[in-house]
C-alpha cells in the first residue's frame, strides 16, 4: 500500500519573542499545503544536547543527583548538557562527564539520537555509552550546579525505569534502549526506593552509596 505524500508547510513570516542565552523563542507564520494559514507556530531554538550511559570498569552505572526547579523534585538522572559552538556531539558528552562526575576514558560511541519535541523544539539530543570510565579527577561544576554522583548497579538502574522513577525522558530513551540490546537479559528488578530522587538499595537492602 502506498503512503500518503505528506508536505512540507511554507514559512510566509517569522519573528522572534525572546533571545537569551537559556532560551530562544520564535513565531512563524505558515501555509500548510492545502492553503489553510496558521499565524502562530511557536518554536523554541535551542543547541543539540547531549547525554552518556557511563559504565565504569568495574561495571558500575555513573549517574548523578539533583534538584531540577521546574518541578521542585531531585531526580536521578545521566550526565548531560549542551554541546558548546564548536565542539562535535562526541567532544561534548565527554567534557559533560568530566565535569559533572570526574569520570573519563574508556570505549565511546553513539547509542541513539533523539528529538525532545520535533514540532516546536530545533535540535536534537545525541545520547551515548561510555564503557570502562574511570574517575580522574574531581568535579568541576558549572555555577548553579549541585550534584550528587552514584555508582549504581544495572540492576538498580534498570528498577528505576521499570518502577517509572526516572522521570526525564530523553535519558529514558537511551536507557531502555541500552537494556533492549545488551547481550544478556535485563537484570532483575527489586530493592527501589520510593521517591523519584531516593537512591535505591542494593542486594543486601543497604542504600547505594554516594561517590565520595
Amino acid at each position: 500500500m502506498a503512503r500518503k505524500e505528506i508536505k512540507k508547510w511554507t514559512t510566509l513570516s517569522s519573528r522572534y519573542i525572546i533571545k537569551r542565552p537559556w532560551l530562544t523563542a520564535r513565531v512563524d507564520e505558515v501555509q500548510l499545503p492545502d492553503g489553510r494559514i496558521n499565524p502562530e507556530h511557536y518554536v523554541l531554538e535551542y543547541p543539540d544536547w547531549v547525554n552518556v550511559i557511563a559504565i565504569t570498569t568495574l561495571g558500575q552505572m555513573v549517574m548523578i543527583r539533583q534538584y531540577r526547579h521546574a518541578v521542585d523534585d531531585v531526580l536521578i538522572e545521566l550526565c548531560a548538557g549542551v554541546a558548546e559552538q564548536g565542539e562535535t556531539p562526541l567532544q561534548a558528552a565527554q567534557r559533560e562527564l568530566l565535569e559533572e562526575t570526574g569520570y573519563a576514558g574508556g570505549t565511546w560511541h553513539e547509542l541513539m539520537t533523539i528529538g525532545q519535541n520535533p514540532s516546536i523544539c530545533t535540535n536534537v539530543t545525541h545520547c551515548f555509552l561510555a564503557q570502562g570510565v574511570e574517575r580522574v579527577s574531581e568535579q568541576c561544576l558549572d555555577p548553579g550546579e549541585d550534584i550528587e554522583v552514584l555508582l549504581m548497579s544495572e540492576r538498580e538502574v534498570y528498577g528505576l525505569l521499570a518502577d517509572n522513577q526516572m522521570l526525564q525522558a530523553l535519558m529514558a530513551a537511551p536507557l531502555w534502549r541500552y537494556f533492549a540490546t545488551r547481550q544478556s537479559s535485563p537484570p532483575k528488578i527489586g530493592g527501589v526506593a520510593e521517591g523519584r530522587g531516593s537512591v535505591p538499595t542494593g542486594a543486601d537492602g543497604h542504600p547505594t552509596l554516594p561517590l565520595s
